[in-house]
């Protein structure tokens, strides 16, 4: 695994239950500000067999990016199950519901994984 794909392999199974981040917020908390698409690439490959809670990325708008309406209407039943409210307008509040991890969070993260 390259090295990039698995810091963001860590901070996507970092995303606590009630919480979501960016593509973009994951790609520069993983060392790559402008990979967000690479991101994408990651959870449609690897959700499944690394167990990412893949359901907790969202747009930098808070909306559900999922196009296809099965794994959309998923996605919105998963988070709203975890307590996340969407707005009229389909959207997460992103000041109440991101998190933003610190390097101390990861390396937590780590070692639970040992």
């Amino acid at each position: 695994m390259q090295p990039f794909t698995a810091k963001a392999v860590q901070v996507i199974r970092s995303i606590p239950e009630g919480k979501v981040m960016s593509y973009g917020q994951v790609a520069a908390a993983a060392g790559s500000p402008r990979a967000a698409r690479q991101v994408v690439r990651i959870l449609h490959s690897m959700s499944s067999k690394h167990n990412l809670p893949w359901h907790r990325v969202v747009n930098k708008y808070g909306e559900i990016a999922i196009q296809e309406d099965e794994s959309s209407f998923e996605q919105r039943a998963l988070l709203e199950e975890e307590g996340i409210i969407f707005s009229i307008e389909q959207r997460i509040d992103l000041t109440k519901y991101s998190y933003y991890p610190s390097e101390e969070d990861l390396m937590n993260r780590i070692q639970d994984e040992q």
